[in-house]
């Protein structure tokens, strides 16, 4: 069952809520009794369906109408169009040519805590925790004994507990990650907003993240799970050793173990690569049934009739088309012009855009590969990744709104996290990682010769997965956090316009983290501005 086609229908139906400016309480409106409780399981599943649609669509009404996050557009704020922006844009593999307000500034890493993507982002990932801390509280025991839920239906409900203490966990793992802690709430934290909310340090966020994790890990389905899109043991594992992986970034002790110990655990839970599927499948509008699904570990799932939204992969479709590319081709109805890609990433492929490479997917025609005028939508070759085409040829149900899901997690990440973290000398066995990697290769170069694409343990070293992960993950919203792993996101690694100079520069350390916005400094006292800012 795909999670979306109950999900949007739930949440409409049964639950709304209204997030107020100043401080992020929240006002539940649907089928409540008058005592304000949820009585029957659709209640609690009309609440449990919003923290799932809160990270796929931008509002209340159609999709992104009635925007969740006030002062700015709902399909701006869009919570994976945001987390993109932010973990992309900032980087050498995507550029923007729109002048939407700082946008621009992402990609030049000139940011100020006045930026309102990065704001935006910071009150969606509080938000999305306060979404969580009402459900959790709503369906505590107490709650559930009271209800008219029968027995089995209470198991049901403590099922969905556990995936909000998840998604909980999950966008404070996001908060952790670019802006090195988050105002800390709970359900234990005063629901009328009385109590302002803790400003915690980056370690006590990422022991929390970790316990959580932890603790919901075997409360959550079993396995890779029966539902897909919903999350299970499996995502539960691939978030730990993700948090483990970056944990010297985090808190200046590295878990590289930890982390090999949970993407082993990954790794066995049965997912796998068909190599004769080609890459571009991945990214399609029937990647929840052509056989890509049985890579996917986590994914948001977008319909182009029931996610109506301008975030997402719609954005990831559309912006990335302009210039002579013909948008009929990849299943839209018009082209955005906007994102595209620098010259050094073009460069990570051997013979560029003639490599035999089929992540190399470039559209070159009317494109130049260096970026004069990052104005100018074909300065920078575009890129064909995302697409509302199905396998077949055949274009989605919808030509504005995309029906492609985005792969949150998959396999092929786990397997470059195994090799990365075999070369960092956690253990494991160099040649599993070199059998990893000629997988995912394999995939990627098609019938061609394995003597072209084939590699040995003389070829693994830290840079080469690197580059390796951005040719097999690029625009999957991975780069920013690789690239800060790696030492490489500011006082090292250039590209064009990094710096707001063509030729690139490097920049401060301090920008490994996003500031503080300045309008959540003034509405809470116990928030710390991050240095540089």
């Amino acid at each position: 069952m795909k999670i979306y086609k109950s999900i949007i229908i739930l949440f409409f139906a049964a639950a709304t809520f209204v997030a107020c400016e100043e401080a992020l309480t929240l006002e539940p409106e649907g089928n409540t009794s008058a005592s304000g409780a949820l009585e029957s399981l659709e209640d609690f599943e009309g609440r449990w369906a919003k923290l799932y649609a809160g990270l796929i669509i931008g509002g209340q009404q159609g999709g992104d109408g009635a925007a969740d996050i006030q002062g700015i557009d709902g399909g701006f704020s869009n919570y994976s169009r945001l987390y993109w922006k932010l973990q992309q844009l900032t980087t050498d593999e995507a550029i923007i040519a729109w002048n939407d307000g700082t946008i621009k500034d992402l990609h030049w890493q000139v940011w100020t805590p006045e930026n309102e993507f990065i704001g935006a982002m910071f009150a969606r990932l509080s938000y999305q925790v306060t979404l969580a801390n009402a459900f959790i509280r709503e369906a505590n025991e107490d709650a559930l004994a009271a209800s008219s839920l029968s027995n089995g239906e209470q198991e049901i409900v403590r099922g969905y507990v556990a995936d909000a203490r998840f998604l909980r966990a999950y966008s404070y793992y996001h908060g952790l990650d670019l802006f090195g802690t988050l105002p800390f709430t709970t359900e234990d934290t005063a629901e009328d907003g009385s109590e302002l909310p803790e400003f915690i340090s980056g370690t006590d966020l990422f022991n929390y993240i970790e316990s959580e994790l932890l603790d919901v890990v075997d409360e959550l389905p079993s396995g890779k799970g029966d539902e897909y899109g919903r999350v299970s043991e499996a995502a539960a594992q691939m978030l730990l050793a993700k948090l483990y992986l970056n944990a010297e970034v985090y808190t200046g002790q590295e878990r590289y173990e930890d982390a090999l110990r949970f993407t082993n655990a990954v790794i066995d839970q049965g997912y796998s690569i068909d190599t004769d599927l080609g890459y571009e499948a991945l990214f399609l509008a029937d990647n929840d049934s052509n056989g890509a699904q049985d890579e996917f570990i986590w994914t948001l799932n977008y319909d182009g009739n029931n996610t109506q939204t301008f975030g997402g992969t719609t954005f990831l479709s559309h912006a990335p088309v302009g210039g002579q590319m013909d948008p009929a081709d990849y299943g839209l109805d018009f082209g955005w012009g906007g994102i595209r890609t620098t010259p050094e990433f073009v460069e990570l492929f051997d013979d560029e855009e003639d490599s035999e490479d089929g992540r190399a997917n470039f559209f070159t025609s009317g494109q130049d590969k260096s970026i004069e005028n990052v104005g100018d939508f074909q300065d920078g070759f575009a890129i064909v990744k995302f697409q509302n085409v199905n396998l077949d040829g055949t274009p989605g149900v919808n030509p504005t709104f995309v029906s492609t899901d985005f792969p949150v997690f998959r396999l092929a990440d786990a397997y470059l996290m195994y090799a990365e973290l075999v070369v960092r000398g956690a253990g494991g066995d160099e040649d599993t990682a070199v059998d990893y990697i000629n997988i995912i290769r394999e995939r990627a170069f098609g019938d061609d010769d394995e003597d072209d694409y084939e590699i040995d343990e003389d070829d693994l070293s830290l840079e080469f997965i690197l580059d390796e992960r951005s040719r097999e993950l690029h625009w999957e919203a991975h780069r920013r956090q690789d690239l800060k792993r790696f030492n490489q996101f500011t006082t090292n690694g250039v590209w064009e316009w990094k710096g707001n100079v063509q030729n690139g520069v490097t920049t401060p350390a301090f920008r490994n983290l996003f500031p503080i916005p300045t309008t959540e400094l003034n509405l809470n006292s116990n928030l710390v501005q991050n240095p540089g800012y």
